[in-house]
């Protein structure tokens, strides 16, 4: 699928796993060429969430889950991904309510009708702003979901691999990353991004 979304576009960013639907995030497209595509993601909207058979929210799909509606915190997040690479950059603000780059290993993304599906990796990267330090993040799940036979060790090493590359790229302040984003407003036209038509219905439904 080839036809590019618009600045304002609302679209919905769908997490996969083995072919269902189990997580979508409604955003916004604030740029989308063919070398690199930005989306907003307000905070407060409601995203459609995993939840396990007791109604419990599931960081793993290693049980049957369902899925729910619910709003989500009220940080904004400013993602950046580019063709072909199995992570995204987010502008993500951290539990002490301080910015930072947040590199999120996953399947490089895939056009939709309604916007765009991936697969989550489980393992990310926190990146101080100031590329002063940084640290994997999530690695206790991601060995969690090898042992539970989501994931392989070779995949996991790859995922690790990639890891490196994104923040080298960090780093490096290489396009979009030699500028500040800290002070980017969205622009107050925009609509409040809703989940999309269809948005829980599994690929190839």
């Amino acid at each position: 699928m080839d036809r590019r979304f618009q600045p304002g576009d609302a679209i919905t960013l769908r997490e996969l796993w083995r072919g269902r639907v189990f997580e979508a995030r409604p955003m916004i497209v604030v740029q989308d060429d063919p070398d690199q595509t930005t989306l907003f993601l307000p905070g407060g909207v409601r995203c459609g969430v995993p939840v396990g058979e007791d109604g419990s929210s599931l960081r793993l799909p290693d049980r049957p889950w369902r899925l729910e509606v619910r709003p989500r915190g009220d940080q904004p997040i400013l993602s950046f991904a580019w063709p072909d690479t199995p992570y995204s950059v987010l502008l993500w603000t951290a539990e002490d309510r301080r910015r930072v780059w947040y590199v999120n290993l996953e399947d490089p993304v895939e056009r939709t009708p309604i916007g765009f599906d991936t697969v989550d990796h489980a393992l990310d990267v926190v990146i101080q702003l100031d590329r002063s330090s940084w640290r994997w993040k999530d690695e206790e799940e991601l060995a969690e979901a090898v042992r539970d036979g989501l994931f392989s060790e070779a995949e996991a090493v790859d995922f690790y691999v990639w890891g490196e590359r994104a923040i080298d790229r960090v780093l490096a302040g290489e396009p979009p990353f030699d500028r500040d984003w800290e002070d980017w407003r969205p622009d107050p036209g925009w609509p409040v991004p809703e989940l999309g038509d269809g948005w829980d219905a599994d690929p190839g439904e």
